[in-house]
């Protein structure tokens, strides 16, 4: 495995993009300017948790549907977040349908 300009191997550094969802995204997609795999797991992880985020606060307003449909959101992202952070240690770079091309797209 290559080694980031953080010091940490790139898979290591994937996986820990997803860590604290799209917070630890944005400190990676910061911190590493050289690293194609983390930045693109980085962008990856700011939209796809970043949106879930924000569907769950305003869902949470809607009474009764609101908080099924929330704790719906959170199982998604509990599941994404373990897929995500396995096949970032592999060193897949995985795709999610529309987070993924996106990422891919402004990442390089």
């Amino acid at each position: 495995m290559e080694k980031t300009s953080t010091g940490l191997a790139e898979n290591v550094a994937g996986l820990l993009c997803y860590l604290l969802g799209w917070i630890s995204g944005l400190v990676f997609i910061l911190i590493e300017q050289k690293n194609k795999f983390v930045r693109f797991h980085a962008m990856q992880s700011i939209l796809v948790f970043g949106v879930l985020h924000v569907a769950s606060l305003i869902l949470g307003f809607i009474p009764v549907i609101g908080g099924f449909l929330v704790w719906l959101i959170s199982l998604i992202g509990l599941i994404l977040w373990i897929v995500l952070m396995v096949k970032a240690y592999q060193g897949t770079r995985y795709k999610l349908p529309w987070s993924g091309d996106l990422a891919e797209k402004w990442v390089g």
